[in-house]
Parts: C-alpha cells; sequence; structure tokens
C-alpha cells in the first residue's frame, strides 16, 4: 500500500473506537444496566433511539455526498463532521446512573452516531483515490482490519486505565459510574488525535470552489439525476437494495450485542469489555486475512459467503444458554464481519462512477440506514412484546437472509 492509502486507512483505526466503546460495547451496556430502569427497557429505548438516528443518516448522506462532489469539499466537510462526533461523544460523561439521564444519553449518542455515519460517506469516497481498482478489495479489507485493531487498543485502553482499577484511577467515582463514563471522553480524544493523517493526506482540489449555496444546489441536481438513472443502473440499484436488508441486519446486531450478553448472561462491564476485545481480535483478523483473496475472488461473492456464515452461526448463538458456547460461537460469528463489510464498499468503489464517487457513497450510506430505523424497531417491539431478548435479537437473522438472497442476484462488477 502507498502512503496516501496508509494514511486514507489510518482513519479507519480513528473512528472504529466509537462502535466498538460507545455504540456496541460499553456505553451501550452502561446504559442498559445503569440508566435505564431495566435490560429489556434499555434494550427498547436504545432501538428507538437507532431508529431515529438511522432515518436522519439517510435524509442527509446522499444530499452532502452530492454536495461534497458539486463543492469539491471532501475534507472539509469529513474535518466538521469528526469534530462533530467528537464533541456529541465526549457530552455522554455527563450522563450519570440514574433513569433522570436517559433522554440526555440517548440525545447525545444519537447526534454522535449521526455525525460519525454522516463522516464516513466522506471517507469512504476517497478509496478510488488511494487504490488501483484491483487492489481496491485488499486496501479496503486491510484499512477495516486495521479500524478493528483501533476498536480493540481503544477497548484494552478503557480496561487497564478506566473500568477495572478499584480504586479507580485518575479520582473517579465509581458509584457514580464515572470510571465507565469517562470512556466516552476516552473515545472523543482518539478520534481527534489519530484522525489527522488523512486530512493532510488527502486535500480538496485545488482552485476556487463554489459557494456553499451553489454547491447545495449542484448537489441537489446530481443526487436527483442520479436516482432518476437509477432504474437503468440494474447493478448499483439491486446491490443497494440488497444492502437495505443485510446491512440492517448487520448493524443491528452489532448495535445490540452488548445488551444481549449483558442481559442474558449476566455480564458485568468489566466481562463485556474482554468480550470486546475478544470480537475485535476475531473481526479485525477476518477483515485482514479474506482481504488477501478478495480481489481474486470478487467482493460481491465475498459479502455473500460471509453472510451465509453469520446466519449459519447465528441461529444457535441465539438458542444457546451455555455462556462458553456463546463466546465460541460469537467469536466465530465475529471473523466474518469485516469481510461483509469491508468487501461491500470496495464493491461500491468498482461501480461508482468517479465524478460521482461521494453522491454513490451517499446512496451506499442510505441503503444502510434508510431501513436502519426498521431492524432496531423491529427489535425493539418484539423484545417489548415478548419481554424476551433472545426472540428480539432472532429478528436480525431474516433481515441477514432477505438481503443476501437479493445480493445473490446483482452480477459482479465487471
Amino acid at each position: 500500500m502507498t502512503r496516501k492509502a496508509w494514511a486514507w486507512a489510518f482513519y479507519d483505526w480513528a473512528n472504529s473506537a466509537f462502535p466498538t466503546v460507545v455504540s456496541t460495547f460499553v456505553i451501550a451496556a452502561y446504559f442498559a444496566q445503569g440508566i435505564a430502569p431495566d435490560a429489556a427497557t434499555g434494550q427498547a429505548q436504545w432501538g428507538w433511539m437507532q431508529s431515529a438516528a438511522g432515518l436522519a443518516i439517510a435524509l442527509l448522506s446522499p444530499v452532502l455526498g452530492a454536495v461534497a462532489d458539486a463543492g469539491g469539499r471532501r475534507r472539509t466537510l469529513l474535518a466538521l463532521f469528526t469534530l462533530l462526533t467528537a464533541v456529541a461523544t465526549a457530552l455522554i460523561w455527563f450522563a450519570r446512573p440514574d433513569p433522570a439521564y436517559a433522554l440526555y444519553a440517548l440525545l447525545c449518542v444519537g447526534l454522535a452516531t449521526i455525525a460519525f455515519e454522516v463522516g464516513t460517506v466522506f471517507y469512504n469516497s476517497m478509496l478510488p483515490e488511494v487504490a488501483p481498482r484491483e487492489r481496491l478489495g485488499r486496501v479496503s479489507g486491510l484499512a477495516w482490519g486495521l479500524g478493528y485493531a483501533g476498536g480493540l487498543a481503544c477497548l484494552a485502553v478503557s480496561l487497564v486505565l478506566l473500568v477495572q482499577p478499584d480504586p479507580a484511577l485518575f479520582g473517579l467515582d465509581r458509584g457514580q459510574a464515572e470510571h465507565v463514563r469517562a470512556t466516552a471522553l476516552l473515545v472523543a480524544a482518539w478520534l481527534l488525535v489519530f484522525s489527522w493523517p488523512v486530512l493532510l493526506a488527502l486535500p480538496d482540489p485545488p482552485g476556487r470552489k463554489p459557494s456553499w449555496s451553489d454547491a447545495a444546489a449542484k448537489g441537489l441536481a446530481e443526487i436527483r439525476d442520479l436516482l432518476r438513472t437509477l432504474p437503468q443502473r440494474p447493478t448499483l440499484t439491486r446491490f443497494l437494495v440488497a444492502r437495505l436488508f443485510y446491512t440492517d441486519g448487520l448493524n443491528t446486531l452489532f448495535a445490540f450485542g452488548a445488551i444481549y450478553a449483558a442481559g442474558v448472561f449476566g455480564m458485568p462491564f468489566e466481562k463485556i469489555l474482554l468480550f470486546g476485545i475478544a470480537m475485535n481480535v476475531a473481526a479485525g483478523g477476518g477483515a485482514a486475512l479474506f482481504a488477501l483473496v478478495e480481489d481474486r475472488v470478487g467482493s460481491r461473492r465475498m459479502v455473500l459467503a460471509a453472510l451465509a456464515a453469520i446466519i449459519l452461526l447465528g441461529a444457535p448463538l441465539l438458542l444457546t444458554t451455555s455462556e462458553t458456547w456463546f463466546w465460541i460461537l460469537a467469536l466465530s460469528l465475529g471473523l466474518f464481519f469485516g469481510p461483509a463489510q469491508a468487501a461491500s464498499r470496495a464493491f461500491m468503489a468498482r461501480i461508482a462512477p468517479p465524478e460521482e464517487a461521494a453522491a454513490c457513497f451517499g446512496l451506499f450510506a442510505l441503503s444502510g440506514r434508510v431501513t436502519g430505523f426498521l431492524g432496531p424497531a423491529v427489535l425493539a417491539a418484539v423484545t417489548a412484546a415478548t419481554d424476551s431478548q433472545r426472540l428480539g435479537m432472532a429478528t436480525v437473522l431474516g433481515f441477514l437472509a432477505l438481503g443476501a438472497l437479493i445480493l445473490a442476484t446483482v452480477k459482479e462488477a465487471e
């Protein structure tokens, strides 16, 4: 990989701390166990928050992606939304372990999630600039593996310096969960410290740029034209429709993994962190390993193989009552998270016209979020109706299967 490709990939290291520590393992579990009245209520409330954030992301991503294309400001917008993610994440520090802080905590996490996801639109659209077409899969997969390593490193620091020490370091009050809440401050600092290489290596194009109002007008026209021509682009259209469903399933599974482990198996925060570290090792290793062969087998086939493996492992994982088997099945399933996501990004980069890259990746984000409210909403509704976290999580497998069936009808990119 070139220096520019490494600089681009290092942003995965920087921003993966947010979904790992905040959305999945630490803050999500803290909300369910420490702020919400009970675990099932916490899972349902977290689900509604994720649904609202997903709807906002679906509406904003294509438009802002097209504006970035028209205005030549991908780096500028990436820097802005990175800063917004860090600020909203840092504000989680003030969410005390009391149900009265539930709405505040959900608002902070929701705003940070929106800024994080919109920022990835501009980041992902830079992939064709840093890798030749024949190596898109390798660069995307290795970057995804580096991202899991970043999440692992941030989790490890959280465990060693903040969560585990008793008495807590830095004068933190364990009774007020300050040792857990401080992980949000760590994630915000992590993002700001490690996100600068891509901002230096991939500047916006030189020359005079249109005003923001002109860029917005041109961007809206671009996204309108792109949507109008989708029926003449069957590969792009079917891929986006397939991704509507399987990414919804993957995001829901990823977002509720820690809440499920905490509620069903009663894992304390320390064990959830260890579980998160092990999952990141498995997912990062899988992403890096399969990246070495993806360009030969094809990105679409890689996604299909990964989804099939997740479904086959997910069914017994939801049935087991043994914590040991839960660990074994979850870590095996984790091997295929990275390939499913990284290969999807590479496939999008292969079929997106360069002049419409950010707009296409805006649709890519849209396809991952326009039904993003549906997976968490179905999970939340089933969990609330049955008072069963197992039955709620089982809905995820249906989304994965439907997405895989549609993706099977998509032709491999030439």
